[in-house]
């Protein structure tokens, strides 16, 4: 049975709507452009008291990680400098403030890989990483992206038209990750549902880690399954299950939570500039560079938090002990002390690296994965839909949100 045979379209656009009530928590309200502000302020300084979006003038809720803490006080970076400064110690701006530990507590993104720090954080990621390296990027596109890409274009390649946020960005992402944890299609926007409820997500899990620790099979949740995680006395040990599920409720999130919104930041950026679609259409070596700049220009996450471990003067601004320190990584990637004309949408420029993937030793774990996804997925749609090209009657994609930023709907024609 195919892809879009089982997808529920209008399930679909619910799950993947920023506007709708999952964006809207993180401020999928907001439908300004927050390059001006975060310019004016960066002029200002490099770091301010308070919030991203207060100083940015939203007033809608905004929730998202280092939020909202309203008993600690809390600053903003907003230039390259800052936010590298942050990245590059640990010790001083923590990604947690308390221990994590994923066999005790309640089992969500904020108790897993992505919080720990230290050696406990090498020795896990040390677990995964083989399997998001560069490397590994043919085992994912055989496995499961090139056959989720071409079901999903098979869907609408003879309809002339097409919504590609949701017939096409919104599903590669969510099915790429589940496929890898052996998730059948039909479950995977159960799985995408229940992100805010990670014990329904065990539910699902819990018979594929039964499976795979008996019989291992060529999937990420094999890896988890008969991975030996290495304890301070030199003992090896196989991952509990609660560590199981820990690390697939980080990846299921991540993995079908951002590179969506920012393949649609890529297409939207493309298909609004026609000489420049047309440009990588002759020529594919031009889409490497398209979507890193798209990454640099618009990234879907625009800020990470940190905390505060000690007393520091930071560029200017004293923070104590216990702070929080948002760190606006879209601010810091169009910084003009790094990038001319930085905002100018422009493939040509030398590559650079930004951190649309944050930085530091929690670098985005599947950035490859998602570079992988967004480059054979726009490849396929290039090499399928002759003179692929915006619907001049449907409503022009707009860039929305505040914490999660992605474009609306968008409508194309082709043939």
């Amino acid at each position: 049975m195919s892809t879009t045979s089982i997808l529920d379209r209008d399930r679909v656009r619910e799950l993947f709507d920023l506007r709708g009530s999952y964006g809207a928590a993180h401020g999928g309200g907001y439908e300004g452009d927050p390059y001006p502000v975060w310019h004016r302020l960066r002029e200002q300084g490099p770091v301010h008291a308070g919030v991203v979006h207060e100083l940015t003038g939203y007033e809608g809720p905004a929730l998202f990680q280092g939020l909202p803490h309203p008993d600690r006080p809390h600053f903003s970076a907003f230039s390259y400098a800052a936010c590298d400064t942050a990245y590059r110690n640990g010790e001083v701006f923590a990604s947690s403030i308390e221990p994590v530990d994923p066999n005790n507590g309640e089992l969500s993104v904020s108790n897993s890989l992505l919080t720990m720090g230290g050696l406990q954080h090498r020795r896990s990621r040390a677990l995964v990483q083989p399997s998001f390296i560069p490397g590994k990027a043919q085992w994912w596109i055989r496995n499961w992206i090139e056959e989720t890409v071409d079901q999903l274009i098979d869907g609408f390649a003879d309809a002339g038209r097409a919504e590609l946020n949701v017939d096409f960005c919104a599903a590669i992402p969510v099915l790429t990750i589940t496929g890898s944890f052996g998730v059948s299609v039909e479950q995977a926007l159960e799985i995408r549902a229940a992100l805010s409820r990670p014990d329904d997500i065990v539910e699902i899990l819990r018979p594929i880690v039964a499976a795979r620790r008996e019989k291992p099979e060529d999937d990420l949740i094999s890896v988890l399954a008969q991975a030996e995680l290495k304890g301070e006395d030199g003992k090896t040990t196989r991952l509990t299950d609660a560590e199981i599920y820990s690390f697939s409720v980080l990846l299921l999130t991540a993995g079908s939570g951002t590179t969506w919104k920012q393949m649609g930041i890529v297409l939207t950026a493309l298909l609004q500039r026609p000489e420049v679609l047309d440009a990588v259409r002759e020529d594919r070596e031009l889409l490497r560079p398209a979507i890193e700049e798209a990454l640099r220009w618009m990234p879907t996450d625009p800020m990470f938090s940190r905390y505060v471990t000690q007393d520091v003067d930071f560029h200017g601004v004293h923070m104590p002990a216990g702070s929080v320190l948002h760190l606006c990584v879209a601010a810091a990637n169009r910084d003009p002390d790094r990038w001319r004309d930085p905002d100018e949408f422009d493939i040509t420029r030398p590559l650079t690296p930004t951190f649309a993937f944050g930085g530091g030793v929690h670098v985005c774990l599947g950035m490859h994965v998602a570079r992988a996804e967004m480059r054979v997925g726009i490849n396929r749609l290039l090499d399928r839909l002759p003179n692929l090209r915006l619907d001049p009657e449907g409503e022009t994609p707009r860039f929305i949100g505040m914490y999660e930023r992605g474009a609306t709907e968008i409508p194309v024609l082709f043939g």
